[in-house]
């Protein structure tokens, strides 16, 4: 439950609903019923982080999170991710916010957790940073993909028109790797399936703008909101994995990503199967299986982020299996 200081708190850390319309952001609207599915998101969103700046404790957020429909939940437990990280970010408060978010219900969000706390990222100060919670040595670089995610969202004509990346970009999780930008631009290109508003024809054409050379990542993380968020028929998700051309093992892993999201938080639906059908070739438990059997151990390659070996396993995996199923 929320107390007086906690409702204040929320009303001074939330920001407006009108910042996730597509009108406020410029983005494409390809129909009314696109644009009524892509502000729903990002006003699940601001729900979960109005519940998280709001509550004095864990159980008081997630009372309000599971009211959120099944369908749009996982969005709210990102935005909720943001809030805690952001209160964990401030000079006054106390810490651990995040810590014991994810020792609830949140662990079963895990991904779109540490999603969210790449949000509170691009928000808090860079000498805060330090405080964010990062202590899963896999999931950590999720943050980088929300952290990229949020910059291409608010920040579209640098990040996505300007194609900007920061040569320079260091954070708490593994400083000065050259791999973070990378997982920026997962994030980066799954905001632009909100920029193109669910059009396959117009986020392609934003992707395919970008040097090739980062093709790769950016449709792997669009990919990912195609399965996750939505917003197209079979159709057009054949069409997205052609246009993908030779990176159609990021697409499928950044569908399976997805998948395992929605899969081990209960929340899989109808379109979840046909996006991993489609994208994978496979189911969405088939995909989180994949998922599961390819997490890197501990003695892993050490030159090479386990996070990407992860990626190229599953990858790898769902290619063979593809091909296995043409013969």
């Amino acid at each position: 439950m929320a107390n007086q200081f906690g409702r204040l708190r929320s009303r001074l850390l939330t920001p407006s609903m009108n910042e996730t319309k597509l009108s406020t952001r410029g983005f494409h609207e390809k129909s009314p019923e696109a644009r009524e599915r892509l502000e729903m998101v990002g006003e699940s969103f601001l729900t979960g982080y109005a519940h998280a700046a709001a509550s004095s404790s864990t159980a008081g957020a997630e009372a309000g999170l599971e009211t959120v429909p099944a369908e749009f939940r996982g969005f709210a437990y990102e935005g909720a991710a943001m809030g805690m990280a952001v209160r964990d970010g401030l000079p006054i408060g106390g810490s651990r916010h995040v810590e014991r978010f994810l020792a609830g219900e949140a662990s079963k969000h895990a991904y779109m957790a540490y999603v969210g706390v790449g949000w509170a990222m691009a928000r808090v100060p860079r000498f805060r940073w330090s405080r964010m919670y990062l202590a899963d040595p896999l999931l950590r670089w999720l943050a980088l993909d929300g952290y990229g995610f949020h910059q291409a969202y608010f920040r579209t004509d640098q990040y996505v028109h300007g194609q900007y990346q920061d040569p320079g970009f260091t954070w708490p999780g593994a400083p000065r790797s050259p791999y973070a930008n990378r997982v920026i631009d997962q994030g980066v290109g799954r905001a632009a399936w909100f920029v193109g508003g669910t059009d396959v024809e117009r986020i392609t054409a934003l992707l395919d703008a970008f040097p090739g050379n980062r093709h790769a990542d950016l449709y792997a993380g669009a990919a990912l909101a195609a399965t996750y968020a939505g917003g197209v028929g079979k159709e057009e998700l054949q069409l997205f994995l052609e246009r993908s051309g030779k990176h159609r093992q990021w697409v499928a892993q950044g569908s399976a990503f997805a998948a395992t999201a929605r899969v081990e938080a209960g929340l899989d639906n109808a379109h979840t199967a046909l996006a991993t059908e489609v994208l994978c070739g496979t189911t969405p438990e088939q995909a989180v299986a994949v998922c599961r059997e390819s997490r890197p151990g501990p003695g892993a390659d050490r030159d090479t982020p386990a996070y990407e070996i992860w990626r190229c396993r599953i990858a790898e995996r769902l290619t063979a299996g593809a091909e296995g199923r043409a013969l």
